[in-house]
């Protein structure tokens, strides 16, 4: 396993990590594959590594699971999840139809100054983040979602989407490591705020699913060849 480090506390001279410290640590080295999938950890040896008790590894590992990174197994440890691209490929189809759901809902009762906001937020004429900050690009992206689901005024739907990318963060997260895919992301987010804002739900519906579909292949296809990676070079045996 890579060396666990926690920058936060360094500037705090000799407090220790704190459970969000060791979450923020475990969470990056995940997404960065340098925890590959597959590779199990206990809580005694990141309490050692990070010279911390085993109360804040404890809650930082239970807010990993819940956020579908990491399996605890009772006498087994902990293990970082695999990444089944049929599951992803599944998930994604769900998401497609629970988008459906929210634009449709949203098309007719979310108010213009909303889809007005949503559309200038995301004009490509504006300044759009750049490459470098694949996490920071995904909250945002994952903001533009989560803002149409809440314009639709079903809460429900807004949990379902919100449990959805828990699920697929970590391939997500690849889709914005390249200055085409992120310019491409402003584009469509821009049009289909401004296809809301017209109340043209069907080719909002329409670019909508372009959007999502390109977004998974675009992200599998990455995933896999990360995989693929770590398996020439050793790191993904166990």
């Amino acid at each position: 396993m890579a060396p666990l480090t926690t920058r936060s506390a360094a500037g705090r001279g000799d407090t220790r990590p704190t459970a969000e410290d060791i979450y923020s640590a475990m969470k990056s080295l995940i997404l960065s594959f340098e925890l590959h999938p597959g590779s199990r950890f206990t809580e005694t040896e990141l309490a050692l590594r990070f010279g911390v008790s085993r109360t804040p590894v404890r809650e930082a590992l239970l807010k990993l699971e819940a956020e579908h990174y990491i399996a605890i197994r009772s006498k087994q440890g902990c293990f970082v999840r695999e990444i089944d691209i049929g599951d992803l490929t599944q998930r994604y189809q769900v998401r497609v139809e629970l988008e459906m759901l929210c634009l449709q809902l949203a098309c007719l009762r979310m108010p213009d100054s909303e889809l007005r906001r949503l559309a200038a937020a995301w004009d490509p004429a504006g300044r759009p983040m750049r490459v470098g900050k694949p996490d920071a690009i995904l909250d945002r992206e994952e903001s533009f979602h989560l803002a149409i689901a809440a314009g639709s005024g079903n809460h429900a739907l807004y949990e379902y989407i919100e449990d959805i990318n828990h699920h697929i963060r970590i391939v997500r997260r690849l889709d914005f490591t390249s200055a085409e895919r992120i310019a491409s992301t402003y584009q469509e987010h821009h049009q289909i705020a401004m296809l809301l804002l017209r109340r043209d739900l069907k080719s909002a519906q329409r670019l909508m699913r372009q959007h999502i579909n390109r977004s998974m292949q675009f992200a599998k296809t990455l995933t896999l060849l990360k995989l693929s990676q770590l398996r020439a070079t050793g790191a993904g045996r166990r």
